[in-house]
């Protein structure tokens, strides 16, 4: 059968699909010797499939997990599905159907998308968080929590959307607003469960320094847990028995504190509030609730407020501060209260400034600058005290140690975070189901072992909004525990989707394990996971809660490592055609099955990669598509040259070639892996002939991106087996320094100038870029060459006839 003039990636793609999977190509040994864990992000598999978008990530691990095997790595590369989740309800409720049954399909139809680019997972090790073989293991660690210590119930401040009637999520709110029907969010106290993460603080934030992540995602991780070293201040209230305590990292500025201002939903609110206004507080507590703690964290918000009628004592000075309530004290940080210093603070300067309170400087940049007036704008720097008493001259630093002596029982030193516990409770039916249920008494009682995992109750009635269908769930709700024979009702909450991932990389080493969650052995042998992929926009919710997750575990001694992933790497968003973030809405969505179908999944593969730094955002271009595509018809076209012995510059090339695709494939840098293949193909199209060894090494360095025109090629070499288990080239160094060779170039006799090539380049372009020369071409004008001799390594002679002799 004749060679096509191009590549069939219709025959060829799903040929060696077929032949990776039949063969167990991918799936990784039980007893790795040299293991490489490569895991993705796994995907919500929503009804819409997946688009060019969610690609790019998944093609940079398959390039990865390939990579790894060409060095001789054991690779373990799985994929799964996050499949709980809110979405997958409301989509199932406007489908008619259970979440059971759209799930299901949604997750064949995103394996199916995922097999079609070829990427090499371990299908054999697959997992679904929605099954309830997996969620009976995510209740186990409930389970396992709640026995630490680390799970508990609490009242607390939520995201209520009062149309869906659930908790939200911070993300899941936008402007105030629900991210889904557009309700105005309030802030509930609900009772709910939590994971109590705070516990782990100080360790999550050192383990973060060995840790090969990049450096924004750690910043990130290191604001959000918020470690913060200053004093717990007391102050006295005059009408209470109770003491208001306020946690401050400025110490030294106590002298400047003019007032005091508590959180809308401070506990002691309500004792501080005089009856002349609790009308004017109980309205703008109702107010203050339809505001997210993001929102009212932002310095640049309008200052809102209410003077509660009480006044606390100074500890210093004794005077008499009133107490105000404002919204921009949140009580997820600190104590919910705070000493307002404004002429150091920016927000309390701007509360000051609207409501009219005084603001005293109390810290100078420079000893000797007039303390008095009114400052234009808070100085919030270190410096020397002012109006601070017996303590005036001394530096910021010093101070703190001295007004805490000062203050004596009045205030301690204390290191605090901002990072708050796990709120973990979802009103929702699809999730997994929390292993608790209740006395009549209120007293909590975990599901025995034996009866896990409690699964969900099919015959439920689904609507759009409204309470979780379990709780018309009558059958299910009650449960008998066996060791009383009292009648008990099950929680009805079912837990946050982001439980079931922060484990599921400790799952898939043994994913069909019967009697644990997961085989310390072999997590030994595997773990931590080598690379983890994914979007940055997890950098602090999943990341964090994975490696909370993690350390619990470890400290129990139920995994061998603190740390789950040992490197992280973002991946940038590709949007659309517009620059826009794809969505359905705007209309900009690319199908990966439509541009498979025209251009083949290598095509694919190789663009997304192709067009812009790994971690960076790049619109898509069907234009730039085409352009890969016809380098990959100019690699099928290269193995057409003869095969002859390699040239100097034939193996210089391929030197290079190995060099560059080696390190940025290990760096991360795909695109100028590509880029390097592209210019290396075009320099071998140029030779005469093509060695029998650069056509293997060229397969195999091009076969973690394109992997169906390797194997083609590999199969055309007559290699045995698949190109993806040979052995990576090594880098032939001696090629890589570059031997030039410099010919003095003739025009009918004369010099004319002279060129440098490469050692060994074939005499054809030595010729080609000799009558490139200025000064040669212009002696070439009006003429005709008619004899070209070349002395390898030293001469090019020309010999021209005028056109008009010619003719």
């Amino acid at each position: 059968m004749p060679r096509s003039a191009t590549y069939n990636h219709s025959d060829n793609d799903a040929r060696w699909q077929e032949r990776w999977l039949a063969r167990g190509a991918f799936q990784a040994p039980q007893a790795p010797r040299h293991p490489a864990y490569i895991l993705d992000m796994f995907p919500y598999p929503s009804g819409s499939g997946l688009h060019v978008g969610h690609v790019v990530g998944y093609v940079g691990s398959d390039v990865l997990a390939r990579y790894a095997r060409l060095l001789g790595k054991d690779v373990l590369h799985p994929m799964g599905w996050d499949s709980f989740g809110l979405p997958a309800e409301r989509y199932a409720a406007k489908a008619g159907v259970l979440p059971q049954v759209s799930t299901q399909e949604n997750s064949a139809n995103y394996r199916r998308q995922l097999q079609a680019l070829g990427l090499s997972y371990d299908w054999d090790r697959e997992l679904t968080t929605s099954s309830p073989e997996y969620y009976r293991w995510t209740q186990w660690l409930f389970q396992f929590l709640y026995k630490q210590g680390l799970a508990y119930r609490a009242g607390g401040l939520v995201n209520w959307c009062p149309e869906d009637q659930t908790v939200l999520a911070n993300e899941q709110v936008i402007g105030g607003k629900c991210e889904r029907c557009g309700s105005q969010v309030v802030q509930r106290n609900l009772e709910q469960w939590y994971f109590k993460i705070t516990a782990f603080a100080e360790e999550l934030l050192e383990g973060l320094e060995d840790l090969n992540w990049p450096e924004h995602i750690k910043t990130l991780q290191r604001n959000w847990i918020g470690r913060s070293e200053g004093a717990l201040v007391r102050f006295r209230v005059n009408n209470l028995s109770e003491q208001l305590e306020v946690f401050t990292t400025r110490l030294d500025t106590l002298y400047g504190a003019t007032y005091l201002v508590v959180a809308p939903e401070h506990p002691l609110l309500s004792s501080l509030v005089t009856a002349e206004v609790q009308p004017d507080v109980a309205t703008y507590q109702e107010a203050a609730s339809t505001a997210s703690a993001l929102e009212r964290s932002f310095t640049d918000r309008p200052k809102t407020g209410v003077f509660t009628g009480s006044y606390a004592l100074h500890p210093l000075t004794g005077d008499l501060l009133p107490i105000w309530v404002s919204d921009y004290v949140l009580m997820t940080y600190g104590t919910g209260a705070v000493m307002a210093v404004p002429a150091h603070d920016e927000r309390d300067f701007a509360f000051a400034r609207q409501f009219s309170l005084p603001i005293r400087r109390v810290v100078v940049p420079v000893l000797g600058e007039d303390p008095e007036g009114i400052p234009d704008a808070p100085y919030a720097g270190q410096g020397y005290l002012v109006n601070s008493r017996n303590l005036n001259g001394k530096s910021t630093e010093e101070a703190f140690t001295l007004i805490l002596a000062e203050l004596g029982a009045a205030g301690e030193a204390r290191t605090t975070y901002r990072l708050r516990d796990w709120l973990v409770s979802r009103q929702r039916y699809w999730g997994s189901p929390i292993p608790i249920a209740y006395r009549a008494s209120g007293e909590q009682v975990l599901i025995p072992d034996s009866q896990l995992p409690v699964v969900l109750p099919e015959r439920v009635t689904f609507s759009e909004k409204g309470a979780s269908p379990l709780a018309g769930a009558d059958e299910w709700k009650e449960w008998v525990d066996p060791l009383t024979g009292e009648v008990c009702h099950r929680e009805l909450d079912t837990l946050d989707t982001f439980v079931c991932s922060s484990w599921y990389y400790l799952r898939y080493p043994t994913p069909n394990l019967t009697g644990a969650p997961f085989d310390r052995e072999a997590l030994s042998k595997w773990m931590p996971v080598q690379t983890y992929i994914g979007g940055d926009e997890h950098a602090v919710m999943h990341l964090l809660y994975a490696r909370f997750i993690c350390r619990a575990l470890y400290h129990a001694g139920l995994v061998p490592t603190p740390e789950p992933f040992e490197q992280f790497v973002p991946v940038g968003k590709i949007l659309g055609p517009d620059n826009q973030k794809m969505s359905k809405s705007k209309g900009n969505v690319v199908n990966p099955d439509e541009v498979i179908s025209k251009y083949g999944a290598d095509a694919l593969r190789c663009y997304e990669l192709f067009m812009g730094p790994f971690d960076q955002e790049k619109p898509w271009s069907t234009t730039g598509i085409v352009g890969v595509r016809r380098f990959l018809d100019k690699v099928w076209r290269l193995y057409e040259l003869p095969v002859g012995a390699a040239s100097e510059v034939e193996l210089q090339c391929l030197a290079r070639l190995t060099q560059a695709v080696r390190s940025s494939t290990e760096l991360h840098k795909f695109n100028t892996a590509v880029s390097a293949l592209m210019e290396a193909v075009n320099a071998f199209g140029q030779l005469p002939s093509l060695a029998q060894e650069t056509r293997r090494s060229l397969a195999i360095l091009l076969s973690p991106y394109a992997p169906h025109l390797a194997e083609t090629l590999w199969e055309e070499l007559g290699m045995q087996g698949f190109v993806m288990h040979a052995q990576l080239p090594e880098v032939q160094e001696a090629y890589l320094i570059e031997k030039t060779e410099t010919y003095a170039v003739q025009v009918n006799g004369k010099v004319r100038g002279s060129v440098e090539v490469a050692a060994g380049t074939p005499a054809d372009v030595v010729v080609a870029a000799a009558r490139q020369l200025p000064n040669v071409a212009r002696h070439l004008i009006d003429s005709r060459v008619v004899k070209e001799i070349v002395v390898p390594g030293k001469l090019v002679s020309l010999v021209a006839t005028p056109l008009h002799e010619v003719n």
